[in-house]
């Protein structure tokens, strides 16, 4: 039984953001490490892939959509995200293949939750769109065969932190470390006995002026500058990715 798991999802290749969150110390002192995958599809894909890598067998991965997508780009299909061809073309081989090995979901004991499953979008797809305000009958079609034991489910995808019961099952979205929509930072979760949606302040002028300097994305600066600041806010977010979740 696991007595505190940090949760990092979307990171989106922002080291600077990374950097911040590992630094928490309920983030060093976890017991373990659940990244809900969208890792690497940034301005400094290699850098964050090998910070993550060094956390070893303290961290467990689990795939996103977009790091299906790096995987696919490296192999010739083109992704309409210009960003994603990018980060794919810098990636090593060794990268590639560790991507291309994660799985869809992890399940692990979570004291004071219990069987807790992780995923990047749903359990049973890494690009479906659910949000807070999804209906109740769209929750029941993504949980669909998810096993009666499993009482909690976080999920990432959607870049927005929250938490809800979904007729009897917890459901926690830890936000984005690297991509947030909603407010400038870091955010990441905390579980174990409970949920906590923690951010993480950071220097964003100085990280914006780092990947504008470290990154050979040609848009590296105008990246930066919309994501970093989160120009995006989760009105914007819900509106755009609304229609997805069938509603």
């Amino acid at each position: 039984m696991l007595e505190r798991v940090a949760v990092l999802s979307d990171i989106h290749g922002v080291l600077p953001a990374l950097e911040a969150v590992l630094a928490e110390p309920d983030v060093a002192t976890a017991d373990l490490i659940v990244l809900t995958g969208d890792l690497a599809a940034g301005p400094q894909p290699v850098e964050v892939l090998d910070l993550l890598a060094t956390l070893g067998d303290r961290a467990r991965w689990v795939r996103g959509n977009a790091d299906r997508e790096l995987v696919e780009a490296r192999a010739g299909r083109i992704s309409p995200i210009e960003v994603s061809n990018w980060a794919a073309a810098q990636l090593r081989d060794d990268q590639v293949a560790r991507l291309a090995a994660l799985p869809l979901t992890v399940t692990l004991p979570v004291a004071g939750l219990g069987d807790v499953l992780f995923c990047h979008a749903t359990p049973q797809d890494d690009e479906e769109v659910v949000l807070v305000d999804s209906r109740l009958d769209r929750w029941a079609e993504v949980f669909t065969g998810l096993p009666t034991e499993v009482g909690t489910v976080v999920c990432g995808h959607t870049h927005m932190p929250f938490t809800r019961l979904v007729d009897r099952r917890l459901v926690v979205n830890p936000g984005s470390v690297g991509m947030p929509y909603g407010g400038a930072g870091a955010w990441w979760a905390l579980l174990g006995p409970g949920v906590q949606l923690r951010r993480t302040r950071y220097d964003i002028e100085a990280a914006c002026a780092r990947v504008a300097a470290e990154s050979t994305f040609p848009d590296a600066i105008a990246w930066a500058d919309e994501y970093l600041r989160s120009r995006h806010s989760d009105t914007d977010a819900l509106m755009a990715f609304g229609p997805r979740d069938g509603r």
